[in-house]
């Protein structure tokens, strides 16, 4: 027999029988290579290894033995640090010990190199009913490659695999999909993820295997459109990824973004996310359409396609009838499609009513229909008739059943045609810990959250509308809420709406984060805060639109961003706001009057000199503030609230003090409030009232922190030591380069105090750092407090007074402490 060995030389033009030295030496030179294109690189280092492990075999090889590539390395896709998945596979005539000996003189040389090794020695029915039993084993045999050895025996099993995949595929379909959706759970969908797993999320290298194998089973194929490209393109990122690394990883982590770029030739890190993106929304929309296309299949077959993962929506009417959705768009065969009467190329309008009819239906777009609208229809007039204006408000306010239509508009490009500036944000990526979408994802997915809020307003079109565009103005330069002000503008007109509609939805992108930033950062008991929003909305339906889009806004933007905290400080500041909006006089500027919690420490400490304090968790909301559990998962879970009050006579410092003492404990800050009293005549008494969290759900004990707090009053505790060291002890992870931190002067914050704004990366101790900075800074007094964390960044603002006359500081003054705690963070 022949025995399969490749020519005398490889694709590198070095012997075929070469040692592993110098098959190491000739992989180092391919993988040293400039200028080499990915597939190039990975077709020819596949070669080469093709080469070495075939010169490792006897010549002639023994007959019925066959040495077969499996998996990635079967399709000729080997990356710089893939395993070797390999079989080796014989007839079940040849001698069991030369077998083994065979075996050894193949995976010993790979060892010896420190390459990956996944290997297997079976018979060709042992590989088939391996295969019968294991998933993962049957995906990698359909990839099965010959390269040394007896190729009929190869070819034989390659046959006799694909002929049971084919005939197992009613069955094994569905425990695929299984699989696919474990995955997508676990590792989350590549288009989103800030360090994606190029393989295992959601749209990635692994979903492209998949879509092969399906392919493979004739029951459905995926749309080939763009599939190849976005696949290679994949390939060509872990291929970078591998070589900036030298590990074989394929988790695309932030540290080694930049140098991935570089080593593509791309601009930035930022560039480089937007292609992985780009190409993962291929991937990815071609697997929906493809498993959906399979269940069809499967229940004309009379199969069981739920077991798929992929409900089978619409009114189920009999195979080929079709059900009228609006004028030019039917129902058929759990789809939207295109009527046979409709005429896309004289009817502008029809991607949006078709888009509408199907988000309404809750049905999947054909992506047949949006290939041809994408491919006829003209473009609309602008600004656009009231029909598409209306069309696209349907699409938006479906819900959640808009997303797959909308990702089937944008799957043809049919979102940028009729909205051009949506290409600026289109697959852009935000880096920052709370955001969990893209951009342009984060505006669809805020749409869907504003579609649950439509009773609340009386312009459910201009909610839905503000919120597609409220972040629009990401990726101008500056602030993105004043790039969005100005797109909008010329949006909204772009989509007919009149001169008012368009002041109003300019104004609430303009000020999208207004109240959630007012509500988290300023003393809502000072009028002046509440009358510089009521002076930005003007009216009650503004404030109203603007509200129900700051909830929109920070549940589409992930589980830290809209808690039962926020929300119930954004609801009040609203109230107080609906209340000067209707005339009523703005609250007293009066200091709040204490608690008689308050007063009664106050009394204790004139009396003992203190420290005394008191912890207990805040009480549990009642029936009115619950929320239902699904809304409540999607919110995220605030960390057990807890009320401190701490007292102290005479004693200047507690604010630092105090707040080192709390981060010993890991007790997080929320806000706090600073009041002097004299409740017996003989002295000053400082009262601290803190809102706190438990980092870890647990909370001291009071005595520990009291103790401890007396120590770091008297001097015996090192709170920036004991910080240190537990840093040291348990180091965290850092940002590469984190900002600097930055100390301003809000203008008009208060009239009874100057606030200043702190903008700092969020770290352990970091509240503690800016109170000793206050104190340093000058004669200063802390009023109140209101600590905002959001991911890996924390924006705390502080009413200070001056600590003779107890008002405002003067306006150089004030810019003169902000420079200086500026300056004493940066040092620290």
């Amino acid at each position: 027999m022949t025995s399969g060995r490749p020519d005398a030389t490889d694709a590198a033009g070095a012997p075929a029988g070469r040692a592993p030295g110098d098959y190491a030496a000739a992989r180092r030179d391919l993988l040293g290579q400039e200028g080499v294109p990915g597939a190039d690189r990975r077709a020819r280092l596949s070669s080469l290894t093709d080469a070495w492990l075939a010169g490792l075999l006897p010549d002639p090889v023994p007959d019925g033995v066959a040495l077969v590539a499996v998996g990635g390395y079967g399709r000729g896709e080997l990356s710089p640090r893939s395993d070797l998945d390999l079989l080796l596979l014989h007839d079940g005539d040849a001698d069991g010990p030369v077998v083994a000996a065979l075996a050894d003189r193949i995976w010993y040389p790979v060892w010896d190199l420190g390459l990956a090794l996944d290997h297997a020695v079976r018979t060709p029915a042992q590989a088939r009913r391996t295969a019968a039993e294991d998933l993962k084993v049957h995906l990698g045999l359909l990839d099965a490659r010959h390269i040394a050895g007896d190729a009929a025996l190869t070819a034989a099993l390659r046959t006799a695999v694909l002929a049971d995949w084919r005939a197992q595929a009613a069955r094994r379909l569905p425990e695929l999909a299984e699989l696919g959706r474990h995955r997508a759970h676990r590792h989350g969908e590549l288009a989103h993820l800030l360090e994606p797993d190029l393989k295992e999320a959601r749209g990635g290298l692994r979903d492209a295997t998949v879509l092969r194998a399906v392919a493979a089973s004739w029951l459905a194929d995926a749309p080939r459109a763009g599939l190849d490209a976005a696949r290679a393109r994949l390939l060509d990122v872990r291929d970078a990824l591998h070589l900036v690394t030298g590990r074989a990883t394929d988790r695309l982590a932030l540290q080694e973004q930049d140098e991935v770029a570089a080593r593509l030739g791309l601009l930035d890190a930022d560039t480089l996310l937007r292609e992985v993106y780009r190409a993962a929304r291929v991937i990815g929309y071609a697997a929906e359409v493809t498993w959906r296309e399979t269940a069809r299949v499967l229940r004309s077959r009379r199969a069981r396609p739920r077991r798929l993962g992929i409900p089978l929506r619409g009114r189920g009417g009999a195979p080929g009838e079709r059900t009228p959705l609006a004028d030019g768009v039917v129902e058929h065969e759990g789809e939207a499609v295109l009527a046979r009467t409709a005429r896309p190329e004289r009817d502008p309008v029809l991607p949006l009513r078709a888009a509408a009819a199907a988000a309404q239906a809750d049905l999947p777009l054909s992506p047949h229909a949006v290939r041809a609208l994408a491919a006829t229809a003209p473009p609309l007039p602008v600004p656009w008739p009231a029909e598409a204006r209306e069309a696209l408000i349907t699409l938006l306010g479906a819900g959640a059943a808009a997303l797959p239509v909308w990702e089937a508009l944008e799957a043809e490009d049919l979102v940028t045609r009729m909205l051009p500036d949506w290409a600026r944000v289109r697959f852009r990526p935000q880096r920052n810990a709370v955001h969990r979408w893209t951009v342009d994802r984060h505006l669809v997915e805020t749409c869907v959250r504003a579609a649950g809020l439509t009773r609340r307003v009386g312009r459910p079109d201009l909610l839905l509308t503000a919120a597609l565009l409220h972040d629009i103005g990401k990726g101008w330069p500056g602030d993105h809420s004043v790039a969005g002000e100005v797109i909008t503008r010329d949006t909204a007109a772009r989509l007919g709406f009149g001169r008012q509609d368009v002041a109003t939805l300019a104004l609430l992108v303009r000020h999208h984060l207004l109240l959630a930033e007012t509500a988290t950062r300023r003393d809502l008991s000072d009028p002046a805060t509440v009358e510089q929003v009521a002076g930005v909305v003007r009216d009650h339906g503004t404030l109203e639109l603007l509200h129900a889009l700051t909830e929109a806004d920070a549940l589409a933007t992930g589980p830290a961003a809209w808690t039962s905290w926020r929300a119930s400080l954004v609801a009040d500041l609203v109230r107080r706001v609906a209340a000067v909006l209707a005339g009523a006089p703005a609250a007293s500027s009066a200091p709040r009057q204490a608690t008689a919690e308050e007063e009664r420490l106050a009394v204790e400490a004139a009396r003992t000199g203190g420290p005394v304090l008191t912890l207990r968790p805040e009480p549990e909301p009642g029936p009115a503030e619950a929320r239902d559990d699904a809304e409540a998962d999607d919110a995220g879970t605030e960390p057990v609230g807890v009320q401190l009050l701490m007292a102290v006579a005479g004693r200047d410092g507690l604010l630092p003090a105090a707040a080192g003492v709390l981060a010993l404990h890991r007790l997080t800050v929320r806000a706090a409030d600073l009041r002097t009293m004299d409740p017996v005549g003989t002295g000053p008494v400082t009262v601290l009232s803190w809102r706190v969290a438990a980092e870890y759900g647990a909370l001291p004990e009071a005595a520990r922190l009291r103790a401890d707090l007396q120590r770091a009053l008297d001097g015996s505790l090192d709170i920036g030591a004991r910080l240190a060291e537990r840093e040291a002890a348990y180091p965290r992870r850092r940002p590469a380069a984190a900002p600097p931190p930055r100390v301003t002067v809000a203008p008009g914050g208060s009239e009874v105090a100057t606030v200043i704004e702190v903008r700092a990366h969020d770290a352990p101790g970091l509240l503690h750092r800016i109170g000793r900075a206050l104190e340093a800074a000058g004669p200063v007094t802390v009023r109140a407090a209101r600590i905002s964390t959001l991911g890996a960044d924390a924006v705390d603002a502080f009413y200070l007074v001056d600590a003779d006359h107890g008002g405002p500081l003067a306006d150089d003054r004030a810019a003169r402490l902000a420079r200086e705690v500026e300056r004493a963070l940066t040092v620290n």
